[in-house]
């Protein structure tokens, strides 16, 4: 027997129950909010119920209030979410993902997310199989344009060919990348679900790039390196389809393996 006194029902505390009804109809009104009269008949909760309720939320900052009354939510709400998604939390989280592409792919795989205008790596995880010599580590960052990380996370992001080019503005000397190839290189990442990079950011290294999404949002990328001799138009699929079959399962609740236009 439950603490509700049934079976089948798990305890509930009243008092959080009403307060997280009433914050999923502050979400589904949106930015414009709703009125007490509006939450209370769409919950079921009586207004003096839901103000006390909402009352308490705005202190906590789960909800605000407008000067015409409405209610709407609050900026703690989606402080918690990208609290959750930071890179710390993200590096530990995706740690056995990163593990388990590595193993099947005999790889070289960073983890990488956005650092300002940069990608900066998060993880990274050699293969005992395939060793590499790279020039890369953890905390190191690497321009968004050269990289397949960053290609992958521009493609992901629904960037326009005018917002990718900005990005070559923050590429190295040396860099050979043109605006031509930047942008094309990001338009067939956004066809099929993965970027591609051939000796762009390192001589004689190759990488393909996988962005992972917190809703409609790539907060990360997943990357497989290679030297740039071995990564042929067949093993770029073979490594895709391990990606694609291994990725999915080992991400926690709330993230999902981007799939590009041809979703």
């Amino acid at each position: 027997m439950s603490a509700t006194g049934t079976a089948d029902e798990s305890p509930r505390i009243e008092a959080i129950d009403r307060a997280l009804m009433l914050l999923e109809e502050l979400a589904r009104y949106g930015p414009e909010g709703a009125q007490l009269t509006e939450l209370s008949s769409a919950t079921g909760i009586s207004k003096a119920t839901a103000y006390r309720a909402l009352s308490t939320l705005r202190l906590r900052g789960f909800a605000s209030q407008s000067p015409s009354g409405s209610y709407r939510l609050g900026p703690t709400l989606p402080a918690l979410v990208d609290l959750f998604y930071s890179h710390q939390n993200l590096t530990a989280s995706l740690r056995p993902a990163l593990v388990e592409v590595s193993l099947r792919a005999q790889e070289l795989v960073h983890l990488g997310a956005w650092d300002g205008n940069e990608i900066v790596y998060l993880d990274k995880v050699e293969s005992a199989a395939r060793a590499i010599r790279v020039w890369s580590a953890v905390g190191q960052r690497v321009p968004a344009a050269s990289s397949a990380l960053g290609r992958a996370l521009l493609a992901a992001r629904e960037s326009t060919p005018e917002q990718v080019a900005q990005y070559l503005r923050f590429l190295p000397a040396g860099r050979e990348v043109t605006r031509d190839r930047l942008t094309a290189a990001v338009a067939a990442a956004h066809r099929r679900g993965f970027s591609e990079e051939f000796e762009e950011n390192e001589p004689g290294v190759a990488c393909i790039g996988f962005a992972i999404m917190q809703g409609a949002a790539p907060v990360a990328a997943l990357s497989i390196t290679s030297l740039a001799e071995r990564m042929t138009p067949s093993r770029i699929e073979e490594l895709r389809g391990i990606v694609v079959d291994a990725l999915p399962a080992l991400l926690p609740s709330g993230l999902t393996l981007w799939a590009g236009s041809a979703a």
